[in-house]
């Protein structure tokens, strides 16, 4: 169950702040319906119906400032995903993208980021198929959303600092 005033990453769609809950008639009976406002979209609204376990699936909580840097620090300890079949790396990437879990994203960017640079080594173009790119874009939209929000942070501040926190405590452990 989910409050007004939480904070929630909905599918896809990112990260939603539960602004209220409205009463709805769409059926034959009125309804009670979250009503989701998107943290980085002005323009939208979703209405999510209470207590419906299949839509509220789609709602989960967002990591807390420590869960990040924690996800920070195991970063450089994940490994690469890869799929050599088109078809099941795009069936394995869409499950990815649609679960709740920040270490398999950190996989799907790693791994697609690392396909990239073995391309660019192997003197290909190094670009990845669209679809590929598309999943990658996908990946960093959602962690880096995430980061930035709870961070409180742009955006466009989020690589730099996982970098350089990952870089320091390769430092602090005599790695770097």
């Amino acid at each position: 169950m989910f409050s007004i005033g939480d904070t929630v990453i909905y599918g896809s769609y990112g990260i939603c702040k539960i602004t209220g809950v409205q009463d709805m008639t769409l059926g034959a009976e009125p309804h009670a319906y979250y009503v989701l406002a998107p943290v980085y979209e002005d323009n939208a609204t979703f209405y999510l119906p209470v207590g419906n376990e299949k839509a509220e699936g789609k709602l989960r909580r967002i990591l807390s400032t420590d869960e990040i840097y924690k996800l920070i620090k195991e970063m450089p300890n994940e490994g690469t995903i890869w799929v050599p079949n088109d078809n099941e790396r795009r069936e394995q990437y869409r499950r990815i993208l649609s679960g709740s879990s920040r270490s398999a994203l950190v996989q799907l960017i790693k791994t697609l980021y690392q396909h990239g640079e073995d391309l660019k080594g192997a003197g290909k173009s190094g670009r990845l198929t669209a679809s590929d790119d598309r999943f990658l874009k996908d990946a960093e939209k959602a962690l880096y959303d995430e980061f930035a929000h709870v961070l409180g942070i742009p955006r466009d501040e989020v690589l730099p600092l996982v970098t350089q926190l990952i870089e320091e405590n390769e430092g602090a452990l005599g790695l770097g």
